[in-house]
């Protein structure tokens, strides 16, 4: 099972299922098609990249507070392990890019958060904190998973590993390909969605799926935010 399979567990099968519109569009937003081609403009990129730092920082802390709701201690372990790798492996390639973008960690904590990077992590975080642990993981579950797919079909679009470097083979191989220990183990991530969506009524599946679909939709609106370089209109 690694995501990208029709084999999925149910309960994932379900949410992707429930969220395929969202998910679809992602793919063919021009930004994701301007990095597949190379032509997406620096500045652009530049945008997307600090408002994900930021970003990053949000589902860190929505993946703590999940963890604090698990009485299982590897369930506990998990969720902090995959906090940690959203602050420090991930952020690194975001200083990476700030070397070659002209920014740096003082830029990315003065940002001022688009509206859409502010809703979404208020989405997250909300769930996290008032939802139960089903609709918490739900919400910070298209994140992780939505990038794999993507990466893996742009990857394989420009050649894989024969391919010639474009402008963002760094971005797109991090996402397509990364190390055991680089990012989270979507498996897992999965598996868990799985067993927990076991045993609750189906209302609460209910809200778990659309927390789901919220977050996907987000996922559209984030590659949006950067493309148009939203600001706050007052």
């Amino acid at each position: 099972m690694s995501g990208l399979a029709d084999d999925l567990p149910a309960f994932p099968h379900r949410c992707r299922t429930h969220a395929a519109d969202a998910w679809g569009a992602s793919f063919d937003h021009p930004f994701v098609r301007a990095l597949v081609d190379g032509s997406l403009d620096p500045e652009r990129f530049k945008f997307y990249q600090m408002q994900d730092a930021r970003y990053l920082e949000a589902i860190a802390d929505a993946f703590v507070l999940i963890g604090t709701r698990c009485p299982n201690p590897d369930d506990k372990l998990w969720f902090t392990q995959a906090a940690e790798r959203a602050l420090q492996t991930e952020r690194s390639l975001h200083l990476h890019y700030g070397d070659e973008l002209g920014y740096g960690p003082d830029d990315i904590r003065d940002l001022t958060l688009t509206p859409t990077n502010r809703a979404y992590q208020n989405h997250m975080l909300e769930k996290a904190q008032r939802g139960t642990r089903l609709e918490a993981l739900a919400a910070v579950a298209p994140c992780p998973w939505l990038y794999r797919e993507p990466g893996a079909r742009i990857w394989d679009e420009l050649g894989g590993a024969g391919a010639t470097d474009p402008p963002y083979a760094d971005w797109i191989r991090r996402y397509a390909d990364p190390a055991p220990d680089e990012t989270m183990d979507l498996d897992e991530l999965l598996g868990r969605l799985d067993r927990w969506a076991e045993g609750q009524s189906e209302a609460v599946r209910e809200r778990a799926l659309d927390a789901f679909r919220t977050s996907a939709r987000y996922e559209w609106m984030f590659w949006e935010q950067a493309w148009t370089q939203q600001d706050w209109p007052v």
